[in-house]
């Protein structure tokens, strides 16, 4: 009943994933590139009725596009999917399994809550858009405490902090601080691997005066580099800024595999 998706699925998953939520949905923009990627789950009642996308990174696995059919909800379908792609995580010792909940999707959050997921972080999701803006006064990082960040956020996956992945930040000047008062702010850069031109960014604000010099930092950065878009995601809750607006408030659910 579970099975890898193939590109005859695309158009019967498509046809209830369109008003997933208040804009719509993600799903159509994202389909093949999971679909070379791999790890992406059917659940099968003679035709496909319900999907998921698990990603398998180190010792983690991130779960995503979980979306089912309307007519087959209150089947625990996407329970199976979750459990479908843990069970892959478990063959290879995989120790955690994470996944992103809107903060008011109760019906998700209790889904995840009986597979024993529990509530590890909540983050929100700003955007800002760029804009020519000199006012900073930031640097980049090169000696990052991985005892303090355990999770960067990548297309939106929440990806372990490892030696390997700074070094390449450093080398490509993907990260950004501002120090006041011996307050640091911290930004991490990196590109949407699913949309064009937004760039996306994984905010730990020490103080509001850091975090506003972070934030003209990338909205100057933004304009620079020609992005259309900046997607800021942090834990803290941001003042307010010129186009700067908040979304969206995500649950990062957590379970233990071990």
């Amino acid at each position: 009943m579970i099975r890898e998706a193939n590109a005859l699925d695309k158009i019967p998953i498509l046809k209830f994933c369109k008003d997933t939520f208040s804009w719509g949905d993600y799903i159509d923009q994202v389909w093949d590139f999971w679909l070379t990627e791999g790890n992406f789950f059917i659940f099968e009642k003679q035709s496909p009725v319900g999907t998921c996308h698990a990603f398998y990174s180190d010792d983690q696995i991130w779960i995503e596009g979980i979306r089912i059919d309307p007519n087959f909800r209150r089947q625990k379908i996407a329970s199976e999917l979750v459990k479908h792609a843990e069970s892959i995580g478990k063959e290879n010792d995989t120790l955690s399994s994470f996944m992103l909940i809107d903060t008011q999707n109760t019906s998700s959050l209790s889904m995840a809550n009986t597979l024993d997921y529990n509530r590890f972080q909540t983050w929100n999701f700003y955007s800002l858009l760029p804009k020519r803006n000199l006012n900073y006064d930031v640097h980049f990082e090169k000696s990052l405490n991985r005892q303090l960040y355990s999770h960067y956020v990548k297309s939106w996956r929440w990806l372990p902090i490892d030696d390997a992945t700074l070094s390449i930040f450093y080398k490509q000047n993907k990260i950004v601080k501002s120090n006041i008062d011996d307050k640091d702010s911290i930004a991490i850069l990196t590109d949407s691997e699913h949309f064009d031109k937004t760039l996306i960014v994984t905010l730990f604000s020490g103080s509001q005066n850091t975090t506003l010099q972070v934030i003209s930092f990338l909205q100057n950065y933004g304009m620079e580099k020609n992005y259309e878009r900046i997607q800021i995601l942090t834990k803290e809750q941001l003042p307010i800024f010129d186009s700067l607006e908040h979304r969206i408030s995500f649950h990062l659910m957590k379970k233990s595999l071990a």
